[in-house]
């Protein structure tokens, strides 16, 4: 039972792998589907896609979650645990724009990119100089508010594969919500990098 957490934890990286790969099949950048691509094919995997983030993302809730519980806290759960993270995050993200233009997902997508590979570095840095950056609470919430607006502007770009109503009130008022917590998601996420600056050039200096 203890070593379910990490079980957890590895599932999700396998998870975020498959979304990535369904995402780019569904868009037409993995060679053997591009030619096979039709609607009923590129449909399902989206849905396949959507699926796995979802489940992916519940995990790293439960993992946590579990690990205290089951006092099961391990040194390679503290490893995977936030590469789980960041790999199920940045592939979502890679996904989200192989399938096709989005004008209000770019920016924010990439300044994402930008501090989780620009804090990863961070952190290696600093590891080297004995430096260690412990995950602050806002940067807790950063995680949750990243896949909560990942998954709503990958409902809004797969919304064709699960046959919900183009003409309608709904999908405006969804996208606006979407676009606007991504938004959000950036702004935390940039804020909480401008932290981990902060403490690792204190910590440096001192």
């Amino acid at each position: 039972m203890k070593s379910l957490p990490n079980i957890l934890t590895a599932s999700r990286l396998v998870m975020a792998l498959f979304m990535f790969v369904a995402l780019a099949a569904a868009s037409g950048a993995v060679p053997y589907f591009s030619d096979r691509l039709e609607p009923e094919l590129q449909f399902a995997l989206q849905r396949w896609a959507f699926i796995a983030f979802v489940v992916a993302a519940v995990t790293d809730f439960f993992d946590g979650w579990l690990a205290r519980k089951l006092n099961a806290t391990s040194v390679w759960g503290a490893i995977l645990d936030p590469i789980g993270d960041k790999v199920l995050v940045c592939g979502a993200v890679l996904g989200l724009l192989a399938l096709g233009p989005q004008p209000y997902v770019v920016l924010p997508a990439g300044l994402i990119l930008f501090r989780e590979f620009t804090v990863s570095a961070l952190r290696e840095v600093g590891a080297g100089q004995g430096v260690k950056l412990p995950v602050t609470l806002l940067a807790k919430w950063k995680t949750t508010l990243q896949l909560t607006a990942l998954g709503m502007e990958l409902m809004v770009a797969t919304w064709g594969a699960f046959s919900l109503p183009e003409e309608t009130r709904l999908r405006p008022g969804f996208e606006f919500a979407a676009h606007s917590l991504f938004w959000l998601a950036a702004v935390v996420t940039l804020i909480t990098g401008a932290q981990y600056w902060e403490q690792t050039r204190k910590a440096l200096q001192g």
